[in-house]
């Protein structure tokens, strides 16, 4: 199970986990209750919005005949991708931002890369001077030559 790993790294243990029900033919609920788990909870780590936990994992790895210490690796695995990615994916200096400005989402979720050109676009349209100073020293672009076409 283990030679797997290099194939499934970064990948949540909850999509694993889920390909593997399917492919055996169990039924998410009622697998989930006979480990002793809500259908709920073992839905949401299947879904990937929960972590899985090294109880959870002992229970499932025993259940499906899985190498001890599987899903464990696979959550760590998964673990070191997303903080890689926050290493990667640089923010801006959030504290220069009126909460106003980005009303309509968290701030701090924000793939300000992926976005660009809508954040510029955004800060154009409805920043201050502080705020449109910020997106030019992150972006390293003077605002005043963007083109908005």
């Amino acid at each position: 199970m283990f030679a797997k790993l290099p194939i499934l790294k970064g990948l949540h243990p909850g999509f694993f986990l889920e390909r593997e029900l399917r492919n055996r033919g169990l039924k998410k609920g009622p697998f989930a209750l006979s480990i002793g788990e809500y259908p709920q909870t073992f839905g949401a780590v299947l879904l990937g919005k929960r972590n899985m936990n090294p109880l959870l994992a002992m229970k499932v790895e025993e259940k499906l005949e899985l190498e001890e210490g599987f899903l464990m690796c696979l959550q760590a695995l998964y673990e070191m991708k997303q903080s890689r990615n926050k290493i990667k994916s640089p923010t801006p200096e959030l504290s220069r931002f009126r909460p106003v400005l980005f009303w309509d989402t968290d701030i701090h979720k924000i793939n300000w890369q992926k976005n660009k050109r809508s954040i510029i676009k955004r800060v154009l349209a409805r920043g201050n001077e502080q705020e449109k100073k910020e997106i030019e020293r992150f972006y390293n672009i003077p605002l005043n030559h963007f083109q908005l076409g």
